[in-house]
């Protein structure tokens, strides 16, 4: 991170002109012409980027990409700042931490739920169908609700169901919730099947309990799945192809997304992976660096030992900036290639963030089906 200095600059004018800002900071006039985060080329193929806060001490807590990075009061105003060097083609969650309380961007229109905003450098490419939702907004929900008692899980959850142009083969969206009250992924989708980059869908958006028990390599959830609420969806009277079916997750849920294919063939032949945690091996979350055992972890011993993957369609999306989780998702997928499976491979522009994944899901959810 860059500082500008602590008062006015030696010519008088703004600190923040390169940024498009020649007022006073601190001034009426500057504030109402805020508009951050705010990005110039730093000249070696990246971005110098501005960030602004108006109120107590604070910092910028980024999703993954980055340690907290503080902010700086400008020549005793109400005026915070700093300058953060991004790489080329990222995009990334953050908010603004002061005190015990967390805040999205109130300089930032693009938000991700009440409290988190999305900053993207002017070189990340597009994501076409997701609509601009602002910190204030709140995101409609599908009106299927499905109340799934799990005597193998435990517990009451409430699973959202979406026919996505009248509905069609079911996607199973793992980590729902987030996509329904974080990421309108109701409403992308329904843009993606109008525009014609995918055919009608049914969404179904499974919530987790306990994402590091129910997601770990353990046939239970899958169980639960098959045989609980698959025949919920199926008695819903919401439109759903059963027969075709896609499981889309993320992280821990894209390693639990190609477990069931290995384990469950029957059920998952279709599956659209985002920075699956392919460093999980039994007790590797207890450890001080869980991606620092065997590269693949316990998927790549598992696709060691032969499996027939000839009837999988398994799409591979992964953070380009995610340096250490990049090795374990190169092997899996090498591995599952070499297994017979048909593979799809791209890197998105982020890091571990569910922002930085959006497009992949749409587009890889769309090549699965063929």
């Amino acid at each position: 991170m860059t500082s500008f200095g602590s008062g006015p600059t030696a010519d008088g004018e703004s600190p923040f002109a390169a940024f498009g800002l020649p007022r006073r900071p601190g001034t009426d006039a500057f504030w109402a012409a805020a508009r951050t985060p705010a990005s110039v080329p730093d000249g070696v193929g990246g971005w110098r980027t501005l960030f602004l806060w108006r109120g107590p001490g604070a910092c910028i807590d980024f999703e993954s990409w980055s340690q907290p990075v503080p902010l700086h009061r400008w020549a005793g105003t109400d005026c915070w700042y700093a300058e953060v060097r991004m790489p080329a083609r990222l995009r990334v969650t953050y908010r603004i931490v002061a005190g015990d309380a967390a805040h999205a961007d109130p300089f930032n229109p693009v938000g991700a739920g009440a409290d988190r905003s999305i900053a993207a450098t002017p070189d990340a490419p597009a994501q076409p169908h997701w609509p601009l939702v602002g910190p204030d907004d709140v995101l409609p929900l599908p009106s299927a609700r499905l109340r799934w008692n799990s005597a193998r899980l435990g517990g009451r959850r409430t699973v959202r169901v979406h026919p996505a142009g009248g509905g069609g083969p079911v996607v199973l969206l793992l980590d729902g919730d987030d996509w329904l009250y974080l990421h309108p992924a109701m409403a992308a989708f329904d843009s993606a099947v109008a525009g014609g980059a995918m055919p009608p869908v049914t969404l179904v958006f499974v919530p987790a309990k306990d994402r590091a028990a129910e997601f770990g390599c353990r046939p239970e959830l899958w169980e639960a799945v098959r045989d609980e609420l698959l025949p919920l969806v199926a008695e819903s009277g919401v439109p759903a192809d059963l027969d075709r079916l896609v499981v889309a997750g993320q992280s821990l849920g894209g390693l639990s997304a190609l477990y069931a294919a290995l384990e469950f063939p029957d059920l998952v032949s279709r599956v659209a992976l985002q920075s699956a945690s392919f460093w999980w091996a039994p007790g590797a979350m207890d450890l001080a660096d869980p991606l620092g055992g065997p590269v693949g972890g316990a998927v790549a011993a598992r696709l060691r030992r032969g499996p027939d993957l000839s009837g999988l369609r398994c799409a591979f999306d992964a953070g380009e900036h995610e340096t250490r989780m990049l090795p374990h998702c190169e092997l899996a997928e090498t591995l599952t290639e070499q297994a017979g499976a048909t593979v799809r491979i791209s890197r998105s522009p982020s890091d571990h963030d569910r922002a930085g994944w959006r497009h992949a899901l749409l587009r890889d959810v769309a090549w699965a089906l063929g």
